[in-house]
């Protein structure tokens, strides 16, 4: 046990019941006033708007599944709010039309950009008071444009347009009262491989609107060039099991292949659309093992069988669940297999034996109460074994993904199946066309260790395509790797370093070394391999690779010539971070670059432009918002992008390449800030106790006035400064929502907190309660009235916290950890995993087993020092809860109950992490409020906090 000599001592701070005690302002400490002013169409005049109510914040709706149409013609999204009925807008981007489907998501613009389709959904009405029988199929609505006239189908599993937009597939679901029909897709496990019906498929030509209508369909796929169709059908009576090519402009069909009681799965189409593979297998096997499958590649010529178990090792199969996928150019198609399972090898053994693959032994057997077999037959028991790979919890929730796990193999057109992949290397890309060998890796060697290390390393090889031969290339490896596109260069991170071994001549060499600046994260904090900034993408021929550092973008060429910076240093010398987007394959060397922009230290956001013939950047919009980059436009210099402050909704906007005229193109919450005091943010600079510069968030409220102090609601985790331009999210769920606050009279502060290994906690409050300080100190903050709020790895700092200081008038802890010793041998539940990782290695930061620092995990856990704690705690957590035990938070609220400290414990029933019901969404909203407002404002305390809630026997 560690000696109390060996504690940290209480950082004195104010009491709530106290005036506050007078701390030196920390050298260099300012306040920046940098206003997140909202644009022209959004500004409001002082005192304009009212308080936001969590019914209100239910209302505001937000974009999701934004398109840009071929030609930049059009633009769609979904406008949802959090509580409500979604709808589909579509809008021309010269802003003169403007359409709406209620009811609808996931809008769909077909390849030339003259139809739009959407999936339609029930209103909320229907989903809440739908009794469990009743079935709430998705539909599909087609909008023609720019007419905008509809159509719909009701029942509809899956839709999807040619590939040059002529036509449109619509596959229906099962009638309810066909319980055969199941409608299995190229995604189904093999146990949902037997006994596969299909259902309609209409397909509709999109120029004369004539259907027709196809039965029995599983699976479909069009041709990459839209002239053909493929499909499998499985009909109840096998009459019309098998593969059938359709010509879309003659009607005329052709099979594939026919065979009854067959499954057919994975339709997939060479790029040039000449070419179909699919899986083929049936009827089901009568030895009690796993579905056969081969996989079979049809062309204008006939059908071929291009693999089967002969390509494979004795005990391999190729598997429903195989993955088809072919090579640009068609010379290769790419296809996983596995071995026969152990559990499959024992019921074909079984079905060998009694003769019979159904036999469930001697049903005339006498019964006999003392045959052990018998009886031990029906045991419940998991054996944990030191040496297993995984441990059991992990190997339950990867069971289903690793009983099928598959292995990549390759055919090639002129000759045979080589095998790449098998359980010794598990991972093997699928590599460009030009490339020789694919890039393999697997982790097998280090699961054992992954249960304190995190997982990550793995060993790395190049596998030649021809004959399968594999040659080591790192082992150990916890970086990332890439293979060229062209697959002659290997580039992964390592010790600090980009890396580079040329596949050819196997030459190795480093990119990174004496380049004078840092690739390496320069805010790294935690007790791990330090990771590189990334890799941005490599250009046509691998004739250089592309790498951020955390400022600039750097070209490494290949050939061994000298690196150099793309932005010219820019970004290091003005504190501003470049970042390459719209990167989709090799990058053309003569096709201007197009770059984000972020301010290190103001916060705000911009795109810039760059060419790779000369070093340097040019300015393309940069403002004191954020703008997100959306999708740019196929055959135009057309681009989407969304612009957003904290008062200013990130609506969406398109402007061509140069950004000289953007245009708005979306106002999903018209009127938002004129209704409602939203509040305005504002930059925070200060030092932490060691003297750390530190940067932080303020929210004032709307009518916020000088010399008048406020309350203050505090709201962190890491790093929260980037939030300065952020549109807060408006949703009902367990974080605080920063408008219901400002608006209703409050101050919103998000610290930046810089972490110490072996001293997390401790670092948490030297970096949060000095900002607090300096909030007083400016004249903000009333010292009677601040809150802490954290949640999850910030619940965990805000126990810690209030055992150090007094500065807090009340804390709200969400899911925290409260003891570092129970908490290290935790499970994660959701991953299975040990929680050993997160404290040596990852976010708990403490950087040693518990043997061996075991002063530092009792230093850091809150419950050892919860006699210290005066400020007043509600304690929030799902008893579900998949990522921290939530016995962690009984322990800290008995501990402060045994200690007569003020808290209250939230306990929400068969909840996760975080709460997912809405009716528990809202309830911790409420409570959350109703428990700042009592101890901030001195507003009466509901039953609950003061008196309690007795069990009522649900």
């Amino acid at each position: 046990m560690v000696s109390p000599a060996l504690l940290h001592p209480t950082i004195p701070t104010p009491t709530p019941s106290a005036p506050p005690r007078s701390r030196p302002r920390a050298a260099g400490a300012t306040i920046v006033l940098l206003l997140a002013a909202a644009s022209a169409a959004a500004a409001q005049a002082p005192g304009n708007g009212g308080r936001v109510t969590f019914t209100d914040l239910m209302q505001v709706r937000q974009i999701d599944d934004a398109r840009l149409s071929a030609f930049g013609r059009w633009v769609a999204y979904t406008a949802a709010p959090d509580r409500g009925n979604p709808e589909v807008v579509v809008r021309s981007t010269t802003g003169a039309q403007r359409e709406v489907i209620a009811l609808a998501t996931d809008p769909v613009f077909s390849p030339d950009g003259a139809w739009l389709a959407a999936r339609t959904v029930a209103s909320l009405e229907a989903r809440e008071t739908a009794e469990d029988e009743d079935r709430l199929d998705d539909g599909v609505v087609l909008m023609a444009l720019p007419s905008g006239t509809l159509e719909r189908w009701d029942g509809v599993r899956r839709f999807a347009f040619s590939q040059d937009g002529l036509w449109l597939a619509v596959h229906h679901t099962a009638e309810p009262d066909d319980e055969d029909a199941d409608g299995g897709d190229e995604g189904d496990t093999e146990a949902d491989a037997e006994d596969e019906t299909g259902t309609e498929l209409v397909l509709r030509s999109l120029a004369s609107g004539d259907e027709t209508s196809i039965p029995d369909v599983t699976a479909f796929a069009f041709s990459s060039d839209g002239t053909l169709l493929a499909y499998a059908q499985g009909a109840s009576d096998d009459a019309r099991d098998g593969v059938r090519v359709r010509e879309l402009a003659s009607g005329g069909t052709r099979v594939a292949d026919a065979r009854a009681d067959a499954v057919y799965r994975s339709l997939t189409w060479t790029d040039e659309g000449s070419d179909l593979a699919f899986f083929a297998a049936g009827p089901d096997p009568d030895d009690g093992g796993p579905i056969r499958g081969s996989i079979h590649v049809w062309s204008a010529d006939g059908t071929e069988t291009w693999a089967d178990e002969a390509a494979l090792p004795d005990s391999g199969i190729i598997p429903t669940n195989t993955q088809i996928e072919w090579s640009e150019d068609g010379r290769r198609l790419f296809f996983t297999w596995r071995p026969v399972r152990p559990d499959e090898r024992e019921a074909m053994a079984a079905a060998e034996s009694t003769g019979d693959s159904d036999a469930d032994g001697d049903a005339d057997a006498p019964f006999d109460a003392y045959d052990t077999e018998a009886i031990l037959a029906d045991r419940g028991v998991d054996v944990w074994h030191w040496q297993d790979p995984r441990i059991m919890t992990q190997q339950k929730v990867l069971w289903s993904r690793e009983k099928d796990r598959t292995y990549r193999a390759v055919r090639h057109r002129s000759g045979d199946a080589v095998l790449l992949g098998d359980p010794e290397l598990p991972d093997v890309g699928v590599p460009g066309t030009a490339s020789s060998v694919a890039l393999g890796s697997s982790d097998a060697p280090y699961r054992i260790e992954a249960m304190w290390e995190g997982g990550g390393r793995r060993d790395l090889a190049l596998v030649d395509l021809d004959s399968g031969d594999r040659s080591p290339l790192v082992e150990g490896l916890a970086g990332p790797a890439e293979l060229s596109p062209d697959g002659r260069f290997v580039v992964w991170w390592d010790a600090g370093h980009y890396h580079l071994t040329d596949v050819e001549s196997g030459q190795r060499r480093v990119l990174t070394d004496g380049l004078g600046v840092p690739f390496a994260d320069e805010d790294w904090d935690y007790p791990d391999a330090v990771p590189g900034y990334g890799i941005a993408g490599w250009t046509a021929g691998d004739e250089a690779v592309l790498i951020h550092d955390k400022y600039d973008v750097w070209v490494m060429p290949t050939d061994g010539s000298s690196p150099w910076s793309l932005t010219d240093g820019a970004g290091r010398a003005d504190r501003r971070t470049f970042r390459l987007l719209d990167v989709d394959g090799p990058i053309d060397p003569d096709e201007p670059l197009l770059l984000s922009a972020y301010h290190d230290l103001r916060k705000n956001f911009g795109f810039y432009r760059a060419d790779l013939d000369r070093a340097g950047v040019e300015r393309l919009l940069e403002e004191d918002k954020r703008f997100v980059f959306v999708a740019a436009a196929d055959s135009t210099d057309r681009v989407l992008f969304t612009r957003e402050a904290y008062d200013e909704f990130p609506d969406l906007w398109v402007a061509d390449r140069t950004f000289s005229e953007p245009t708005r193109i979306s106002d999903v919450n018209p009127g938002l800030f004129d209704r409602f005091a939203w509040g305005d943010a504002e930059l925070l600079e200060w030092t932490s106790l060691d003297g750390t510069p530190l940067q932080g968030v303020v929210i004032k409220p709307e009518n916020y006035e000088e010399g008048r102090r406020y309350p203050v609601l505090v709201y962190y985790y890491r790093f929260f400064s980037q939030r300065l331009h952020e549109f807060n999210d408006p949703s009902v769920n367990h974080r605080p929502s920063f408008p219901v606050y400002a608006s209703d009279g409050y101050v919103v502060f998000l610290p930046d907190v810089r972490f110490e290994v072996g001293r997390p906690g401790l670092a948490a409050t030297k970096s949060v309660v000095p900002g607090v300080q300096q909030l007083i100190d400016v004249g903000i903050a009333d010292p009677e009235a601040i809150a802490l709020h954290g949640h999850s790895w910030s619940g965990y700092q805000t126990a810690f916290i209030v055992t150090q200081t007094d500065i807090f008038t009340t804390a709200i802890a969400g899911a925290p950890v409260a003891n570092m010793t129970s908490a290290y041998s935790g499970i994660r539940l959701g991953s299975g995993l040990a929680r050993q990782f997160q404290y040596e290695r990852t976010q708990s930061r403490i950087g040693g087993s518990l043997w061996e620092s075991l002063d530092e995990y009792i230093e850091n856990s809150p419950v050892f020092f919860a006699d210290r704690i005066e400020t007043p705690m509600l304690i929030l957590h799902g008893d579900v809860d998949d990522a921290v035990p939530w016995g962690q938070s009984i322990e800290l609220f008995l501990a402060m109950r045994r200690l007569g400290k003020e808290s209250v414990f939230l306990q929400y029933r068969d909840e996760p992490h975080h709460p997912q019901r809405y009716a528990n969404k809202l309830d911790w909203a409420t409570k959350m409020k109703e428990w700042v407002d009592h101890y901030l404002k001195g507003t009466p305390a509901p039953r609950w906090i003061s008196e309690g809630v007795p069990y009522q026997g649900r």
